[in-house]
Order: structure tokens, then C-alpha cells, then sequence
């Protein structure tokens, strides 16, 4: 038996099209109704987030320390995945979509000079 590696990370924007692919192939419920639940999957990804927070700090006093900032980690990436696909299901070009945007607040927040450039 050979070990094999793992395949090499697939680039962020083919993921979130592979990702959008497949929730779209099973989806339960489709239309508009389908396209507003999948906006509020970012609600549910942000009350993990805070849970996880709470888990971390130990502010649930029957729960404790029930969470590490690992956890809290890997929900803000939860977060960030579903916001690019519901962002998918809005269009097709979320790349430019969301680089457009970035640049946008960058000029914005950094006074013109975003990194980078």
C-alpha cells in the first residue's frame, strides 16, 4: 500500500464554486425561499461564533470552559465560507464582486492607500 499526500488546496474561489455546486444539487427547498435560507446560514455560522466565545471565556457558568479559540477560529472561517457562497448564490463573478468591494473599503478606510498597490 502506497501512502498517498493529499491533494494540494484548491484555489479559494473554485472551492466556494464547488461548495455553491453542491448546495445547489441537493437543495431542499429551492426559489426565493431556498435563497433566503441560505442567507441566514450566516446567522446560525455568527451565533456559533459567539457561543464559541462564550465557551472560551468560561461565561457560562454551567458550561465553563467549553470551548478553545481554536474553536472560535475555525467558526469565523465557517462564517467567512458561508458569506462567499451565499454570495455565490447571488452571482456568479463573487471574485469580482468581492474584490471590487475590498478595494472599495480599503480606499475608503486606508485613506487610498491599500496594500498592494
Amino acid at each position: 500500500m502506497t501512502d498517498q499526500l493529499p491533494a494540494a488546496p484548491a484555489d479559494l474561489w473554485t472551492t466556494v464554486d464547488a461548495l455553491w455546486a453542491w448546495l445547489e444539487k441537493d437543495q431542499p427547498v429551492g426559489g426565493r425561499e431556498g435563497l433566503l435560507l441560505r442567507m441566514l446560514k450566516l446567522s446560525e455560522e455568527v451565533g456559533e461564533v459567539a457561543e464559541a466565545v462564550i465557551g472560551a471565556t468560561g461565561q457560562n457558568p454551567r458550561k465553563g470552559l467549553s470551548h478553545t479559540w481554536d474553536d472560535v477560529q475555525a467558526e469565523l472561517c465557517d462564517v467567512v465560507l458561508s458569506a462567499l457562497v451565499a454570495l455565490r448564490t447571488l452571482t456568479p463573478e463573487p471574485r469580482a464582486v468581492f474584490e471590487g468591494h475590498v478595494e472599495r473599503v480599503a480606499a475608503r478606510s486606508l485613506g487610498g492607500a491599500a496594500p498592494g498597490k
